[in-house]
């Protein structure tokens, strides 16, 4: 014999494993992920302008980069260094805390309700309309000055017309919202001049006024005050307080935190330098103290290209446009498509010092700045709603090659897809404008995630009703069912004696489901390699729970547990790596955070559940020594009622089986009552609907009964039939003759025989009942 091993060979594989592959907005295509450096991945997150409340489009891209993120983490094992800012300091931030200062402060020096105050706010309403209300109004129906109140009334019955509403919606979507503002400041104004006139002019009076008004009345003063308002903590203040109430958003939704968060406001000095390098680079210009890059000197060069993402959007001058923000200046770009790096402040805006004079930083160079100052000339990832490819993300890179002077500061551009509620795109014009408080009220953080899983994360997701009590909630109590069955089956397996059976339990059941776990595994990864696909991901997972269920069904005594608890291991586990659920515990189902805590009393626990037991067993104890003939039926009535009311209010399901023993669940009160209402209404409904059958059919019978009521010697002769359609009649009362003394033909003859015999049928039939209700 050898002494020596024999060669071996390295296995031939049999199947390559998916690679991960990202749709990459630089591309427009799936294309295969390389990091730069081994598995580190250097990722950068566009963040919040914090001015105002987040909303469902805020959860939908950013609980969705928080699910791709998980995704790279915790299931393919990348290194990820996950950075995302926060911009508090941009035009909406400006005006937005501007106008609050100005406005609280005119309310606050205001005591009394006087004609003055009346006259300012009518002349607020008059200038408004003008301003904003007539943007969407057909031209020949504009507000002229001098001439607002007739003109107002007139577009009061035009707004009737759902038709005419309409199309000054398509010429302005804000039209309802500043037809509302201009109504409610109307009507405030009549109700302060009747106060007025009757001599009320409190305090109270005056700051309903203000309060009722203040959408129309903070455009004027803050046309008349602006220039007063110059203290930058005025807009750090209002962006410090919602940036706070965004991240305590993010948490309710179960985003990560950033690894690291940037502010804009603290990194200015590094702005300043960024903006000088791209200066002296060649690719932008100073003028009347802004700082413009050069874009068509950048694009021209030899090493770079402007509008990677969108180049055919480079002439669009609305985009341009709000890129540059309500504050921007219209003049000093020498040409349409450069834009501020550094901007000059006017009066009424915040500024830091720099060498082309007082200013703030531009909005895109923002993140060119912060990025770089983390990652350097080159990130792996950067990320972002759709609507911030062009111009934002296009001339952020831009900005950033100009500085590096390199050709790819971004590798993998990922633009999640816009939001539409019930098929439109969000607005508040549209009165379909949800913030995430509004949200979190109607369904859970779950339920969201859930939606969004089941959507491409770089579609357009429309969000409904239908979706979230459909789908989703279908979803949810699927799985909710699946780990509820699982456990109260380990549970059960546990408590039991461990001992052989004889049988080894893995016979071809067990081995096609364990193939089906193993197959479900390969499809679930190549569907997320596939550039993240979820909805691909959730259907391996429910189609995977559904075939365990038919297996759980129908195996009875036979039943493998452990490979049904390895696949329900298996299922959380996927579901916990998408955010559905936390915990630390390895536990079958979503991993839910223990809501009775560590130190949970168990008095409290128990003793419901015991004084049920207790209860029932003294109930059971009494009818057996009472021996009565209907104790076994009246135990059994016991055991139902244990199971179907005591035991549902502490949460406890038992699932007969056919064995005999009852397998035990543990489900939330709620669900269980809700569940056991369902029932009984669908019984009640089904009790209904057989009363109904019921009734129906003896109404039917008495119809039948009262069609018997005429003798079938009768049934031929007035009043019968009509006054002279027949003749003549034999002595059984067929009719021999017609009306006009002719003999009925033989088929005429045969007819009403035909019915003369049903009728004597149903006339034995009639007196028959009759004679029974008589008794």
């Amino acid at each position: 014999m050898s002494v020596q091993q024999p060669p071996w060979s390295i296995p031939a594989k049999e199947t390559e494993e998916p690679v991960l592959r990202l749709y990459n907005s630089l591309t427009r295509t799936k294309t295969e992920f390389v990091p730069r450096n081994g598995r580190l991945v250097k990722w950068y997150n566009c963040g919040p302008t914090v001015y105002d409340a987040s909303h469902m489009g805020h959860a939908r891209n950013y609980v969705t980069q928080d699910i791709l993120r998980r995704i790279m983490t915790d299931y393919f094992g990348y290194d990820v260094q996950f950075v995302m800012n926060v911009t508090d300091i941009d035009d909406k931030i400006i005006e937005r805390a501007r106008q609050n200062h100005i406005l609280e402060t005119f309310r606050s020096q205001t005591s009394t309700l006087t004609p003055s105050l009346l006259d300012k706010i009518r002349n607020s309403w008059t200038s408004y309309l003008r301003n904003r209300v007539n943007k969407g109004v057909p031209e020949n129906e504009k507000i002229i000055e001098g001439r607002e109140e007739e003109s107002w009334r007139t577009i009061c019955a035009s707004y009737q017309n759902s038709a005419w509403k309409q199309e000054c919606l398509k010429r302005d979507e804000k039209f309802d919202m500043y037809y509302s503002a201009a109504r409610r400041t109307l009507e405030a104004i009549d109700i302060a001049k009747s106060h007025l006139e009757n001599g009320s002019v409190s305090c109270n009076h005056a700051h309903q006024l203000i309060d009722s008004s203040k959408d129309v009345l903070v455009l004027s003063l803050d046309a008349e005050f602006k220039s007063t308002v110059t203290d930058p903590a005025i807009s750090r203040k209002l962006a410090s307080f919602w940036e706070g109430k965004f991240f305590d958003d993010m948490a309710r939704l179960r985003v990560r935190d950033p690894d690291i968060v940037t502010r804009v406001t603290e990194y200015v000095p590094e702005i300043v330098s960024f903006v000088e390098r791209i200066i002296s680079n060649g690719y932008a210009y100073e003028s009347e103290g802004s700082v413009y890059f050069n874009t068509p000197a950048f694009d021209k060069s030899e090493n770079h290209n402007y509008a990677k993402l969108e180049p055919w959007s480079t002439g669009n001058r609305d985009l341009l446009e709000e890129g540059e923000g309500s504050l921007a200046s219209k003049t000093g770009r020498r040409s349409a498509a450069d834009f501020a790096l550094w901007k000059a402040s006017k009066p009424g805006e915040p500024s830091w010092p720099s060498p082309w004079g007082p200013g703030r930083p531009g909005w895109h160079i923002e993140c060119s700045v912060m990025a770089s100052a983390i990652f350097g000339d080159n990130m792996d990832i950067h990320s972002g709603g759709i609507d911030l490819a062009f111009p934002h993300h296009d001339n952020e890179m831009a900005q950033s090659e100009a500085y590096h002077d390199c050709k790819a500061w971004v590798n993998y551009f990922l633009h999640t897809g816009h939001l539409h509620i019930e098929g439109l795109k969000m607005s508040k014009s549209l009165k379909n404008f949800i913030t995430i408080d509004e949200i979190l009220e109607k369904f859970t953080a779950r339920q969201l995630r859930l939606a969004f899983l089941t959507q491409l994360w770089n579609s357009k997701v429309d969000f409904s009703e239908a979706l979230m009590t459909g789908e989703v909630r279908n979803l949810e109590i699927t799985l909710n069912n699946f780990f509820t069955t699982v456990k109260a089956l380990v549970y059960q397996a546990n408590a039991e004696e461990v001992a052989s059976d004889g049988r080894h339990h893995f016979e071809l059941p067990e081995q096609e489901l364990l193939s089906t776990l193993y197959q479900s595994q390969m499809t679930f990864r190549e569907h997320l390699c596939d550039s993240f696909n979820t909805p691909g991901a959730v259907d391996v997972l429910r189609d995977l729970v559904s075939k365990t269920n038919v297996y759980i069904n129908n195996r009875g005594k036979a039943l493998n547990v452990k490979l049904v608890e390895n696949i329900a291991n298996w299922v959380g586990k996927m579901l916990k790596m998408f955010g559905l659920g936390e915990g630390e515990k390895s536990e079958i189902g979503w991993g839910q955070l223990d809501e009775a805590g560590g130190n949970a009393n168990r008095e409290e626990i128990l003793m419901p559940s015991l004084r049920i037991l207790s209860s029932f067993r003294d109930n059971v104890r009494k009818l057996a020594m009472a021996k009565g003939d209907n104790a076994l039926k009246d135990i059994l009535a016991l055991c139902d009622k244990l199971r179907d009311n005591d035991l549902v209010s502490v949460g406890v399901a038992l699932d007969d089986q056919e064995d005999g023993k009852a397998l035990v669940k543990l489900v939330h009160p709620a669900e269980l009552m809700k569940a056991r209402e369902e029932k009984r209404a669908l019984m009640e409904a089904k009790a209904a609907k057989k009363a109904a059958s019921v009734e129906a059919e003896r109404q039917k019978r008495l119809q039948k009964i009262e069609k018997g009521r005429v003798p079938p010697h009768e049934m031929f002769k007035p009043p019968n039939v009509q006054e002279g359609l027949y003749s003549s009649w034999n002595d059984e009362g067929l009719p021999l003759t017609d009306g006009e003394g002719k003999e009925l033909t033989k088929n005429q003859a045969k007819k009403v025989q035909k019915e003369y015999t049903n009728q004597a049928k149903l006339h034995e039939d009639f007196l028959a009942w009759q004679k029974t209700n008589a008794n």
